[in-house]
């Protein structure tokens, strides 16, 4: 098997070729994630294939795996690397080419094979890779099965097993989009922006949504690695000021926007608005509840307080749990609760049965969304969003903070607002610390602070349901609170 990897390897140098490169760092709570060739080399890919391989066999799984790579200029050879290594472990890899993270998760079920492993950095810029994995479908690797792997892998505990095998899977894009399509029709005629960013999502997302009788505008639709105009993410703002452009120019009912992955949706309305992920989902909740009494929801504590206080989420018995940020997390505490649906502020929606498998699809929440306005033929997507409560909210915004500090400095904040009394001049009404902290002054005004999963950055979310002047003190004192702290750097955005 292959040597044991290191963190200190330069690249053009003989150790660097014959040597894996793997950053401890890039094992995330649910996601492996690093920087491809400064982080982890081709050598090091294969020793997390390895890894994984012999962690599937360690968790009594039947020895098959998904594995589908994104449409990045390297994502094939870093899905190669990986393949070789899962072989070595006596896998039989089940490859289904490019494809979107809804689409390996939907072989999973198609092909009935328990393990998925797709090669992806989301929506993180170039130069990121990763591999999302699981080995329990719908769910998806959290913080226990990713130390177990970081463990092997760092370790180089690999065990060579016989048995390795390649199949290469033809006909899942059809399938997938012949599955989300089927049953869905609308009695009203919508026109709909389709914008992927240049991203995987191009190959999908115009074509299914056209085949439900809608009049799509493709938008950075067509497959270019370098992704010319933006990154594809919806939750960046260069990308739904595009979104707001292209829905004014063509009198769009709405804009769908898709990350590189395709798991995650951003929306914006057809007066041009863009609508928080979280708003989003208090109105498909809200829509939802109505068909469905009592329903039960999970959403990230980056979310908006609304679901909690809305009144028609109250009057139809609709509750709600706020769990940890994160796509692994919300999936499973879904899963667990057998809850309709899981929210994401981040444009993860997760729909389980009638609706859904239980993983997060962004195809299949714009179907949700678009049947919603289907279902209020008199009004617009903005009525829709008119018609919420009123809360000041801020975009996400992200400091900067080293892996290897940002949880520690955490620690430090939640320590000391959790020791708050009061807070914008106002007694403390509660704190959530399941994921950083989620402080709540007497008003309802909140503020967040955790440490991102994904890359080298804090997360701060404000809201309040009073004022933007509230917000802004809101986002002040956590400010304050922050720049105790060297390691804190600048933001990608502030308000």
């Amino acid at each position: 098997m292959l040597p044991t990897p290191r963190a200190d390897l330069v690249a053009n140098t003989l150790d660097y070729e014959v040597t894996p490169l793997v950053k401890p760092t890039g094992f995330r709570e649910y996601d492996a994630r690093w920087v491809f060739e400064k982080e982890i080399n081709l050598l090091g890919i294969q020793a997390l294939g390895a890894g994984l391989g012999t962690l599937i066999h360690e968790m009594g799984k039947p020895p098959r795996i998904v594995v589908g790579h994104d449409f990045r200029s390297y994502s094939t050879s870093i899905k190669q690397a990986l393949t070789v290594g899962l072989m070595s472990a006596g896998i039989e890899v089940n490859d289904i080419g490019l494809a979107l993270s809804p689409v390996a998760y939907f072989a999973q079920f198609e092909l009935d094979i328990p393990c998925v492993a797709m090669v992806t950095a989301s929506h993180n810029e170039n130069g990121w890779t990763g591999v999302k994995m699981g080995a329990a479908r719908p769910l998806t690797f959290g913080p226990d099965e990713m130390g177990r792997l970081k463990e092997i892998v760092l370790n180089g505990d690999f065990k060579a097993q016989e048995g390795g095998a390649y199949k290469y899977i033809t006909g899942i894009r059809e399938k997938y989009i012949a599955d989300i399509v089927e049953g869905v029709s609308f009695k009203r005629k919508m026109k709909v922006i389709a914008a992927c960013g240049n991203g995987t999502a191009g190959a999908y997302a115009p074509e299914a949504l056209s085949r439900l009788g809608l009049e799509v505008v493709p938008m950075d639709a067509d497959l270019d690695h370098t992704f010319p105009r933006y990154n594809p993410n919806p939750e960046d703002m260069e990308m739904l000021h595009a979104m707001q452009e292209a829905v004014r120019e063509h009198g769009a009912d709405v804009a769908l926007g898709f990350d590189g992955d395709g798991d995650r949706c951003g929306v914006v309305d057809n007066e041009g608005n863009e609508i928080f992920a979280d708003k989003i989902g208090v109105m498909i909740a809200r829509d939802l509840s109505a068909l469905h009494k009592n329903a039960q929801f999970v959403v990230d504590v980056k979310s908006t307080g609304l679901f909690m206080t809305d009144p028609v989420l109250i009057e139809n018995g609709a509750k709600t749990m706020y769990w940890k940020t994160g796509h692994s997390y919300i999936k499973r505490k879904s899963h667990e609760l057998g809850a309709l649906a899981g929210f994401e502020k981040s444009g993860h929606f997760f729909f389980n049965d009638p609706i859904g498998r239980g993983y997060d699809d962004g195809l299949v929440a714009a179907i949700a969304l678009l049947q919603m306005l289907d279902r209020n033929p008199d009004k617009n997507l903005s009525d829709l969003r008119k018609a919420l409560p009123n809360t000041f909210q801020s975009p996400t915004m992200s400091p900067h903070c080293a892996d290897e500090e940002k949880y520690g400095v955490v620690e430090k904040v939640v320590a000391a607002l959790s020791a708050r009394k009061d807070i914008i001049g106002q007694p403390v009404r509660d704190i959530v610390t399941v994921n950083g902290i989620r402080i709540t002054a007497e008003d309802g005004t909140w503020g967040l602070v955790r440490a991102s999963s994904n890359k080298p950055e804090l997360v701060v979310v404000v809201e309040s349901p009073v004022s933007e002047a509230n917000m802004k003190a809101m986002f002040a004192e956590l400010d304050a609170e922050l720049q105790k702290h060297s390691e804190v750097g600048d933001y990608n955005q502030k308000i």
